[in-house]
């Protein structure tokens, strides 16, 4: 079937509710479905290889609190795109923040901050959890590891560590991107990449070319996006390039935080997510204090790969914490985290949480659609990604 025609399911979580709605690309539509409901806020979900099932690490934790009920849950994804539960939640020892699977999904990897650690899980045949595989003793994870990424090889895997910047009396933490040799669910730390000893390096989120052997990085802390080699999947220590993400780089940084970096299926393209969500008061009201909710567009020149910014598409909402592109890569969807009040010139008006719907050019360029409001109750809008059926 031509990637075009297959039929998308686009799932957003509301705290520990996740919507699926029915994806029409061509007309850049969601169709709301069904809402299921899972045992705690959703942290983040990945789908199989097969796209048959759904993974999902749920907590009752967040940035501010470490929680006390952990959970990854695997779903049985039906060929309408609906969800239902497909077999017990597996319980977790401690927050997790990213949960991916290798490439041919025998294995479920899940990465958390504090400790800052990955576990495994085997994954049966028909797609439930099964036992975690035990690791070696010492695997250097860095400091508040946030992500895991597994190679195209199935070879090598990469943890992305964050680190923090200094603050209430505490130094510095330092970031690093760390590579490990992974054989069938057991990994061995081969190296650090940490320019600088890592201090004012806050990597966040990486994605692989499609295509060429290369890595772009989110840099949190930095307001950056870097492009790293990965030739014979080896990383290479220094970032071949490295670019701002902000349109007006003028900007308090202290406000911004990029993130999710994607990187279009043709290749050609790779997109960032700008967010800002601090408050300050006005006449009493926290309000929102500025700064840009937008996703930066780069064009890849397909020579050197160095991205080049093209645009910053506003979401017209609050902290893009997800976004995801459809495999088409026609549509392109942004949450918006959470609703806030915002001064504008005709007073104080509340911007709710939503998605943002975009089509993307030929050009790579973003081009508004609508926003699809959702009421997330006391939770948020921390998750969303898209499944080709």
């Amino acid at each position: 079937m031509n990637v075009q025609d297959r039929r998308t399911a686009l799932y957003a979580s509301a705290g520990s509710r996740l919507i699926h709605f029915e994806v029409d690309a061509h007309n850049a539509v969601l169709h709301e479905r069904a809402t299921l409901q899972l045992p705690a806020d959703v942290q983040y979900a990945w789908p199989h290889a097969s796209r048959r099932y759904l993974y999902v690490a749920c907590s009752d934790g967040n940035p501010d609190s470490s929680g006390s009920t952990h959970w990854a849950c695997a779903l049985r994804i039906d060929d309408s795109g609906a969800l239902q539960a497909h077999g017990a939640p597996v319980a977790l020892r401690w927050r997790p923040l990213h949960i991916t699977t290798d490439i041919d999904s025998s294995h479920l990897l899940i990465t958390y901050n504090v400790p800052s650690t990955v576990t495994v899980h085997r994954l049966h045949g028909d797609g439930r959890i099964g036992d975690e595989v035990p690791q070696s003793p010492g695997l250097d994870f860095g400091v508040y590891a946030h992500q895991v990424r597994v190679a195209a090889s199935n070879r090598r895997l990469l943890v992305v560590t964050r680190g923090n910047d200094a603050a209430g009396g505490k130094p510095e933490d330092p970031g690093a991107l760390k590579l490990f040799d992974y054989a069938h669910g057991k990994l061995q730390f081969k190296a650090s990449i940490a320019p600088g000893g890592g201090y004012g390096f806050g990597p966040r989120h990486l994605d692989f070319h499609p295509t060429q052997p290369r890595m772009y990085v989110s840099l949190e802390r930095q307001n950056r996006l870097q492009v790293y080699d990965f030739s014979g999947e080896q990383l290479g220590s220094v970032a071949l390039q490295s670019v701002g993400t902000l349109a007006d780089d003028s900007h308090d940084h202290s406000l911004q935080k990029p993130g999710t970096v994607h990187v279009h299926p043709n290749g050609r393209f790779v997109y960032v997510a700008n967010r800002a969500r601090e408050s300050r008061l006005l006449n009493g009201v926290k309000v929102f204090a500025g700064g840009e909710n937008n996703i930066a567009v780069f064009a890849i020149d397909q020579n050197s790969g160095a991205p080049i910014l093209l645009q910053n598409a506003d979401i017209r909402g609050i902290a893009p914490r997800t976004f995801a592109l459809d495999a088409s890569g026609r549509l392109l969807v942004a949450t918006n985290l959470m609703p806030m009040p915002v001064e504008t010139a005709q007073g104080v008006t509340r911007v709710e949480a939503g998605l943002s719907v975009f089509r993307v050019g030929d050009d790579g360029r973003l081009d508004f659609v609508r926003k699809i409001d959702i009421d997330t109750g006391k939770g948020q809008l921390f998750w969303m990604g898209m499944v080709a059926l």
